[in-house]
């Protein structure tokens, strides 16, 4: 029984940190007396987390402001030196790490270029432990005020799966990159030199880009929002209920794998008619190879994008390629059916598009596609939908990546995981310490 009280009374205590952080990081900076109703904490609680956050380096002072009759009230934030995460993009054309202070303000970082040598596991978990090892170097970063490590992939997200399959730890099964159950978590595990407390959160890519659109871009305030990853590939997440609501719900679709043409083009899963194989920057560019586009043999996907869209929008004094419209007309209608099953099946309040080729292609498609998506949808369902662009830009994947560690740092109060042993040396991982919070995704 003293047990069970004991237990009791730390959860009470993380909870209540936990509201604190929460408030001050997505509101503050917030006064004490704000703080109250804020997080319907009692004042005397809210004295003892503020010092005990401060006292810890994860709260400081920001200012000051009159009240009403009164003493002026200090002002309270997040510490930005409180911590550090790092984020990390596993794209289409290269891997992105990233390294940010507790307020999510980029520190530093590093590119490796993917176009050589694709997704072969062993260098990409080579680019990652370079990569993390540069951006603390440049920095000039402690790696102990690491609190986690985010991660974006493409691919269904197996956690904990068993021996057999790989695990311990998240199997990676990319049937579009060609990973079949890879044990990314146990291989970054032993690659990454970092303090064997610090966790990894591995998730999707389209999940990590609509989670970081929710909490600080154009999703933000919504209900309920669909964000389209459309790079190379296409992947969508759908997000329910506010940032701060323990109910919220963030999961990732294969979107990019569901049917726009019977019969039609062959995509790069195996399967035929994907709104991919129409849709995705990949795809474009081939089509407009086939089509007899003047691209160079080697052209990438961005490239071959860019120069699609010049040639079907050429600008003043210049004739639009008839071929090259039609693709992207093509293009629009796809992306638009696609939406509306998205609007018949979630019924968002918006639709954004994001991902380097979604940023790219919407300034001149978007009309198009949200005439598209109100042709193809339910008429009361589309009328409760905007659909518009992404507000965080091409580096949103690392952004959201990042936010996975941020998001269980504060849902733990602010705690840091208690260290263990690399796998290998007879003790559980980090995970056991402090597990994935992310749900199963693919994209």
């Amino acid at each position: 029984m003293a047990e069970r009280s004991r237990r009791t009374v730390r959860d009470l205590r993380r909870g209540n940190r936990a509201r604190v952080l929460q408030r001050l990081y997505f509101d503050g900076p917030l006064s004490r007396q704000e703080l109250g109703p804020a997080t319907g904490l009692s004042s005397g609680s809210i004295s003892n987390v503020v010092a005990e956050l401060a006292s810890e380096g994860l709260l400081e002072e920001a200012g000051v402001v009159d009240s009403d009759g009164g003493r002026p009230r200090t002002l309270l934030r997040i510490a930005p030196g409180g911590g550090l995460f790092v984020g990390i993009d596993i794209g289409e054309t290269r891997v992105r790490v990233e390294l940010f202070d507790l307020s999510l303000t980029e520190l530093a970082r590093t590119d490796r270029l993917l176009a050589q040598h694709g997704y072969d596991v062993e260098r990409i978990v080579g680019h990652v432990r370079s990569g993390v090892s540069d951006v603390l170097r440049d920095a000039g970063a402690d790696p102990r005020m690491l609190l986690g490590i985010g991660i974006g992939v493409p691919g269904i997200i197996e956690r904990d799966a068993p021996e057999a399959v790989g695990g311990p730890g998240a199997v990676v099964h990319g049937q579009t990159i060609g990973w079949s159950a890879v044990p990314f978590e146990r291989l970054l595990r032993e690659a990454v030199q970092i303090p064997p407390e610090v966790p990894f959160f591995i998730d999707n890519g389209a999940k990590t880009l609509g989670q970081a659109e929710m909490w600080f871009g154009g999703g933000r305030g919504a209900g309920a929002a669909a964000v389209a990853l459309i790079g190379s590939g296409v992947g969508a997440s759908v997000s329910r209920g506010d940032i701060l609501d323990e109910d919220l719900s963030n999961a990732a679709l294969e979107w990019g794998h569901t049917t726009v043409q019977l019969r039609g083009r062959r995509c790069r899963c195996g399967s035929i008619g994907c709104l991919e194989a129409y849709a995705g920057a990949e795809a474009m560019r081939e089509r407009w190879h086939e089509a007899g586009g003047p691209l160079p043999p080697d052209a990438d996907d961005e490239t071959a994008l860019a120069a699609l869209l010049a040639a079907a929008y050429p600008g003043p004094g210049g004739a639009p390629d008839p071929v090259a419209v039609a693709i992207l007309d093509e293009t629009a209608e796809c992306l638009g059916a696609a939406l509306a099953d998205l609007v018949n099946l979630f019924l968002p309040e918006r639709i954004l598009l994001g991902g380097w080729a979604g940023l790219l292609i919407g300034p001149h498609l978007l009309p198009q596609i949200r005439r598209y998506a109100q042709e193809y949808a339910l008429e009361h369902a589309v009328a409760r939908t905007t659909i518009g662009l992404g507000h965080l830009g091409p580096d949103a994947v690392t952004v959201g990546a990042a936010t996975l560690p941020l998001s269980d740092f504060l849902a733990r109060g602010g705690t840091r995981p208690a260290p263990t042993v690399r796998p290998g040396a007879g003790v559980a991982s980090a995970r056991a310490a402090a597990p994935v919070r992310g749900r199963s995704a693919a994209g």
